[in-house]
């Protein structure tokens, strides 16, 4: 197991690093003026994306580009140093066409969408043209359970007719949203005819189509996703053509896992960068800032605060990459537990990491002023996204190995039990 970058692969971190230092770091604050404060589009967004093409930095996230797509294909491993960086600002994945939803939503119509639904839906989100949402949770029902949801797809001819509910549905919200991949309950057998994680299948709907209705637009702990702005849907009696089902009726499960395990190991490459900016800024607040004839960074709570945030974002790193080297090696299929692993670990250390940061800067680290509060809630909504850590832990549980033996039986036990 070797984590050291090829050379490829250094060559591309250290492009993606002067990329990030020269031309989206001097301009984070007029994103947040535009984008943040005023609710403006970045005018700088689509230049500074051809720039990133022009540079060779783009769809970095997509290992299984065919040679006619757009893009740099990088394995998870290389990938993963590349994300962290881009981690380092909440809009930092945008320039490079590397921004969840549409990097999971794109590999799903990579691995299950046939020919010429690639050629609609998937091509212009690999040219980075539209945006797209993946609609599965909805409020009245646990979709932590996702056998529980209840949108329900009904064929009627050469027609399917959708009608439900979704709620915080990443990237539905956003202005240039085109695309929403809906999971639902297919409804065209009789009850029990199928198996319980054989009755969903995901179809493609425009998010034009006659009877989709951005119900409101959503936030989590007060944060907002101003990259991919997260809503809730009614879908009314929509209609589209049986050629929008992505693969079989009633393989929704099986085609949704396609986008799961990118959209998570990239979600904890990602925090790992916002982890590093709370170090940085948690030092530097700390050596500027006195209190009781002392500066800030003299108190031991300060110092060990910082200590402890290194030691996790380190034994986060590894998790992670660990779980990547994995799933190239396996596919996301063999490297599942470990990436289970990484995203239990991962967004928990990150969550600690920000509330130390918010306790060093005080009030100020609430505000926007600073990035504090959305690593933590970005964190925070982690540990529910992409399946929460009950259910993860439970899956880890279950393939824990036994001992062999009983506790009387025990060769570490050096007294049998009373």
């Amino acid at each position: 197991m070797d984590f050291a970058p090829s050379p490829r692969a250094e060559t591309l971190r250290a492009q993606v690093a002067r990329f990030f230092e020269a031309e989206l770091l001097p301009r984070h604050r007029e994103w947040q003026g535009h984008v943040v404060e005023r609710r403006q589009p970045a005018p700088f967004m689509a230049a500074l994306r051809e720039a990133a093409r022009a540079a060779g930095l783009w769809n970095l996230a997509l290992p299984g580009l065919a040679d006619t797509e757009p893009g740099t294909r990088c394995s998870n491993l290389e990938f993963a140093p590349l994300a962290e960086i881009m981690g380092r600002l909440p809009w930092g994945s945008e320039p490079f066409n590397c921004h969840a939803p549409d990097v999971p939503n794109m590999v799903l119509l990579q691995e299950a969408a046939s020919p010429e639904q690639k050629r609609r839906w998937l091509v212009p989100l690999l040219e980075g043209k539209t945006r797209s949402a993946f609609a599965m949770t909805e409020p009245g029902v646990a979709s932590s359970d996702a056998t529980n949801i209840a949108t329900t797809i009904r064929r009627a001819g050469a027609k399917y007719v959708i009608n439900g509910r979704k709620w915080y549905i990443t990237g539905a919200a956003h202005p240039e949203c085109t695309i929403l991949l809906v999971l639902g309950q297919q409804v065209n057998d009789a009850p029990g005819e199928r198996g319980r994680t054989q009755r969903h299948s995901v179809v493609i709907v425009p998010m034009a189509a006659a009877g989709v209705r951005l119900v409101r637009p959503l936030r989590f702990i007060g944060w907002e996703d101003h990259v991919a702005p997260v809503g809730e849907l009614e879908l009314t009696d929509v209609e589209v053509p049986v050629e929008n089902l992505i693969g079989e009726e009633g393989h929704g499960f099986a085609a949704t896992q396609a986008r799961l395990g990118p959209a998570r190991i990239h979600h904890c490459m990602r925090l790992l960068g916002a982890a590093e900016v709370m170090v940085e800024l948690m030092i530097a607040r700390a050596r500027e800032r006195q209190t009781f004839g002392r500066t800030v960074i003299e108190y031991d709570s300060v110092q060990q605060a910082i200590a402890l945030s290194r030691i996790e974002i380190e034994q986060a790193r590894l998790l992670v990459l660990k779980s990547a080297w994995t799933i190239d090696s396996a596919g996301f299929k063999g490297g599942w537990r470990e990436l289970s692993l990484a995203k239990i670990a991962v967004p928990a250390a990150v969550q600690r990491i920000a509330d130390r940061a918010l306790q060093i800067f005080g009030a100020m680290g609430g505000s926007d002023d600073t990035p504090i509060h959305h690593a933590l809630a970005y964190a925070r909504l982690m540990r529910i996204g992409d399946g929460p850590d009950e259910v993860h832990l439970r899956q880890i549980f279950r393939t824990e190995p036994q001992p062999a033996w009983s506790i009387a039986a025990s060769p570490y036990i050096s007294a049998p039990a009373p």
